[in-house]
């Protein structure tokens, strides 16, 4: 316009950020650079207005005003960001049951020497050189700018904290890693965050950089030290059910922290996560941390086979009488042992039990104990265990395989698709858009506001009936009663139809066993064996495919733990084997 024009010819001033004299008008009045689109602090008033017809002048005042913070927001780095989406989970978790010390005193005693070892925090010369510090680089976090906001509270008595010297690797890292004033104007342009682009593109041997999984590594370590009834797929689970921030976490950021640019890449989330992947980055993080020896797990604690095989029985349905099978398996095995079960990550192979899946493994393993799972057998007993029920109606039922086969693939069907749905229904985008640039932002709400008005459209037309709530949190995702009388409960049932009584002791009726792996991998390869549906019975595969949706993993990670159970329960049958392949290669 004619106004634009006029005042541009008298704002011959260089852009801060990238030197050009090129300037256009805001609506509301300041000067924006054409080239890069930084918006100024500058504004021009317009003394005589006679000479611009129908011009409409507004408030313009002359010089530089404050900082905007609406518009533009706080300083702010990314580990800044890291620590809301912790605290966030923190508090999360502690609504779940799970006690205040994991916040207080475990978890940020992880977060504070994670940042010691990245050096970001609690070293000598921190990577972050020039500018503000990140706040939670700060020892008094009470004198600090975002005292008022969410965040792990202070604790300098930490355990793991070190004090040593300066080393080599010290001052080659602020050497190579020094946020420069140049650096700090690009980021202002590509990042919300003050070192976005340096966060993204810093690689080094070693590090452990963050990421939104890695939270919840930090999550299960410090569930894993305190020993805590929630297992790492309940964890999952909990994510999955929108009880723990995950996807779109930074929506929980405060609102002068703006996200754009590689801030995207570095904070938004569209896949859900792993248990496989969490597993790995649970030892990556805690190898990275050298953390001593976690507290022993014993008997009395949740993660306990023992405990953990009664938990899936109940919530699988299955006969309470097996549980003196699956201890009498796990004390066979040596998988009882505090020592195989308790985590050390500064071991000379760091590894954690899988407590969840190796639980059910052995549920398994007593299945096939049990009623062989050749699609032949299990159903020869439960024609036994039927006609026996018919006979004597008035004593404790025997376990019919057939039967619960029937009724838990019913409800295993139902629950399955539900689940399903509910993924097929997500809504991925967040109700807080990010984008590439501040420039971007009225067409990023733009277009949400577009996805949300077509979404209610869609989901009127397909579906009248409005979208449940969230659920309450629970352990158990199937629940049997005695009192329901649509669905049978089997706790109760007996499994005499299956078990001989040889003097003192209780023998399975069947004799035979088949091995769900028959030659392990002799190389250090990361798979144990290769898991083909087509290759085993189809009562196998409906075990597997049950228990692994529980665990919200993948059906052939069970069968290998299914493989290692029954590699230390039968290894004088796995001695044989290697002892035939030895002298079958000798022959030749």
């Amino acid at each position: 316009s004619v106004l634009e024009e006029f005042q541009m010819e008298e704002f011959k001033e260089r852009c801060t950020q990238c030197e050009a004299v090129s300037w256009g008008l805001t609506d509301e009045g300041k000067y924006y650079c054409t080239s890069c689109h930084n918006v100024t602090e500058r504004s021009k008033e317009v003394i005589n207005s006679d000479i611009i017809p129908n011009a409409q002048i507004k408030a313009l005042n002359r010089g530089l005003k404050r900082k905007n913070n609406s518009e533009k927001g706080w300083d702010w780095y990314v580990c800044e960001g890291f620590q809301h989406i912790l605290y966030q989970q923190a508090e999360a978790l502690k609504n779940l049951g799970v006690g205040p010390e994991l916040k207080n005193d475990v978890l940020h005693n992880f977060w504070k020497r994670y940042l010691q070892k990245s050096k970001q925090a609690y070293c000598k010369n921190p990577v972050y050189t020039t500018g503000r510090k990140p706040t939670v680089l700060e020892d008094n976090l009470s004198h600090s700018d975002w005292a008022s906001e969410p965040e792990l509270p202070s604790d300098v008595n930490s355990p793991f904290l070190e004090s040593g010297m300066e080393s080599q690797s010290d001052v080659h890292t602020r050497k190579s890693l020094r946020i420069s004033k140049a650096l700090q104007s690009e980021t202002s342009v590509c990042s919300g965050s003050l070192d976005g682009v340096e966060y993204s593109q810093r690689k080094e041997k070693g590090l452990v950089k963050m990421t939104v999984p890695q939270t919840l590594a930090f999550c299960y370590l410090s569930l894993l030290w305190q020993r805590e009834a929630i297992t790492l797929s309940d964890l999952l689970r909990f994510v999955e059910e929108d009880h723990i921030p995950y996807i779109n976490a930074f929506q929980h950021f405060p609102e002068q922290m703006k996200l754009y640019g590689r801030d995207r890449g570095i904070f938004g989330t569209e896949s859900w996560p792993n248990y496989d992947d969490i597993y790995k980055k649970t030892i990556e993080v805690a190898t990275f941390l050298d953390l001593p020896r976690f507290p022993d797990i014993t008997e009395d604690c949740y993660l306990h086979p023992n405990i953990l095989c009664m938990k899936y029985l109940m919530e699988v349905n299955l006969p309470d009488e097996m549980h003196s099978l699956t201890c009498h398996v796990v004390k066979m095995t040596g998988m009882g042992e505090a020592d195989f079960l308790t985590f050390d990550p500064i071991a000379k192979v760091a590894k954690t039990v899988k407590y969840d899946v190796q639980a059910v493994a052995v549920i398994v393993v007593v299945l096939k104990l049990l009623f062989l799972l050749d699609d032949n057998l299990e159903w020869s007993l439960s024609n036994l265990a039927e006609k026996h029920n018919e006979k004597n109606k008035k004593d404790k039922p025997w376990f019919n395989f057939r039967k619960w086969y029937q009724i838990m693939k019913k409800a295993f069907d139902e629950k399955k698709q539900n689940w399903e749905e509910a993924r097929a229904k997500y809504l991925w985008k967040s109700e807080k858009p990010l984008y590439y640039s501040y420039v971007d932002k009225p067409v990023a709400y733009k277009k949400r506001e577009m996805v949300v008005n077509l979404q209610k459209q869609f989901s009127t037309l397909v579906d009248s009936t409005p979208t449940a709530g969230k659920k309450s949190p629970s352990s158990f995702q199937f629940n049997w009663t005695e009192e329901d009388t649509e669905r049978t409960c089997f706790h109760g049932h007996s499994l005499q139809g299956v078990l001989k009584e040889k003097g003192q002791s209780l023998l399975t009726k069947n004799s035979l066993y088949w091995l769900s792996t028959q030659k392990f991998c002799r190389c250090y390869c990361t798979h144990v064996t290769t898991y083909e549906e087509s290759n085993y019975s189809l009562s196998y595969q409906f075990i597997l495919n049950l228990f692994s949706f529980l665990l919200r993993i993948k059906a052939s990670l069970l069968h290998e733990e299914v493989s290692l159970v029954e590699k230390e329960l039968f290894k004088k049958k796995y001695s044989v084997t290697k002892k035939k392949s030895k002298s079958k290669k000798r022959r030749r």
